[in-house]
């Protein structure tokens, strides 16, 4: 198996869970800002030119999501519950709702405090991301409702969806996400830290210290 991949947050939920379930991978880094998503040979495996990308043998896959699937399948792990049903589409809601609701919306706060300063791409420009916090704030008055009794996501254990979710506010200190206000979100966030593949998912680097990105699939 090879695991594509750049210091981005798709490809940190899919490197931990490769740790996290113990799962034989090379992990073979793109060089981002040599143009390696690009390259026709990449675009081959991944048209959308973003990673992470998983091959397997004759299985191509990209979105991480759908990785993280493949993967708990192959390892029999019941973060993604192959043999019950009702648990699948319970972690698919969130997987959805992190996708269509979550990512948008903690988005412009990961681009201008981490990515901007990492790229140079010029000064922070708090428009977009005020013009997102009332949605951050009602989404995130959601998820810390639904995690008030629960230490998880779905499911009363740890599941991709929880990868999925806290993949994109990792850094929400850092990044000024409001989420010292919903305890219980926060609660959540750290704990996985807890975790050490989710704390340290990355490979040794062969390409040096690569910033943060924002071309995720």
């Amino acid at each position: 198996m090879k695991i594509y991949w750049i210091k981005a947050q798709a490809p940190r939920r899919v490197l931990a869970l490769v740790k996290h379930l113990g799962i034989d991978a090379e992990c073979i880094e793109v060089d981002l800002l040599a143009g390696g998503l690009k390259r026709p040979s990449y675009l081959a495996l991944n048209p959308n030119g973003k990673a992470p990308t998983m091959v397997d043998g004759d299985v191509t896959l990209w979105e991480s999501s759908a990785i993280m699937a493949y993967l708990c399948t192959k390892a029999g792990s019941d973060m993604w519950p192959v043999q019950r049903p009702a648990e699948q589409i319970e972690i698919l809601r969130w997987l959805s709702w992190s996708d269509n609701h979550w990512s948008r919306a903690v988005g412009p706060f990961y681009f201008e405090h981490v990515i901007k300063p990492a790229f140079h791409l010029g000064e922070m420009d708090r428009s977009e991301m005020t013009a997102m916090m009332p949605e951050l704030r009602k989404l995130a008055a959601v998820l810390d409702s639904h995690l008030q009794q629960r230490d998880f996501v779905a499911c009363d254990r740890l599941t991709i969806a929880d990868f999925q979710l806290a993949s994109m506010a990792c850094e929400w200190r850092h990044a000024e996400m409001p989420f010292a206000d919903y305890p219980h979100v926060a609660r959540w966030l750290d704990r996985l830290m807890d975790i050490p593949a989710w704390a340290d998912p990355w490979p040794a680097q062969a390409i040096g210290q690569q910033a943060p990105a924002f071309a995720t699939a």
